[in-house]
């Protein structure tokens, strides 16, 4: 009788009857296990922990040195309106101005920005997952394979950007290699560009915010890499490194 009434009140916590059926289960091994029964505090202390793991996961992979420009993912090339450039990169005047080792150099500098710029994350992704209530986690714990990642999404997006986009700012206008920092390089080659092109009947001026630009993609690289842990954590075991993780997800 204690078994169907535990089953009866976690039917009206859970709507997912795939994760009904594997609460109950868990309740018929209790006692070959040694473990008692699942109490909301655990739920919710195991889902923070995989948030936590998955957070931390996620921050690691991004920051690691090249951790954006060597995985083409999220490998942050030129702005989508720079593919003129990258279109006409055999154009003899183009070509005289060296307008390939510009771009190359570019790049490689956006995406080191994005490096830097990400470490601000964990302390912003740490203090959502402690503001969470109950009806945020068992709505994290029913929802999809990103649920967690749609949380964040919508919970530190403006507090991410207001962060990494000042680091973005500064590091894209540091001086390195030759003297010239990224936004100047960015500026040399669009403005050589815009002045080489500008009597082409196809002609469209060049002006994308690069600050901006660098900082909207280093946040969604964040998140894919968010993504890609949680998913991991809902279905790969080995995945769980923490016992509590093993309890909420088995």
């Amino acid at each position: 009788m204690k078994k169907l009434a535990i089953v009866l009140i976690l039917s009206l916590l859970f709507t997912s009857c795939e994760l009904l059926n594997q609460v109950a289960k868990g309740i018929d091994n209790v006692g070959a296990m040694g473990n008692v029964p699942l109490t909301e505090a655990d739920v919710i202390s195991g889902l923070k922990d995989a948030l936590r793991v998955s957070t931390d996961s996620a921050v690691s992979k991004v920051t690691k040195p090249n951790g954006f420009f060597n995985d083409q993912i999220i490998k942050i090339l030129l702005p989508p309106e720079a593919e003129v450039i990258t279109k006409n990169l055999n154009n003899p005047i183009l070509k005289s101005v060296g307008i390939s080792r510009m771009i190359d150099d570019v790049v490689i500098r956006l995406n080191k920005s994005a490096e830097e710029a990400a470490k601000k994350a964990s302390p912003i992704f740490v203090n959502s997952i402690k503001s969470m209530n109950i009806s945020d986690a068992f709505g994290i714990l029913r929802g999809a394979d990103t649920a967690a990642t749609n949380y964040f999404r919508i919970n530190t997006s403006a507090q991410l950007y207001s962060e990494f986009n000042p680091i973005v700012k500064q590091y894209l206008d540091q001086a390195l290699i030759g003297g010239i920092s990224t936004n100047q390089a960015w500026k040399t080659l669009t403005s050589s560009y815009n002045k080489v092109m500008q009597f082409s009947s196809s002609y469209k001026p060049i002006s994308t915010n690069l600050d901006d630009y660098v900082t909207k993609k280093t946040i969604n690289g964040v998140f894919i890499k968010l993504a890609d842990t949680e998913k991991n954590i809902r279905h790969d075991p080995m995945a769980r490194v923490t016992d509590i993780l093993k309890r909420v997800f088995n």
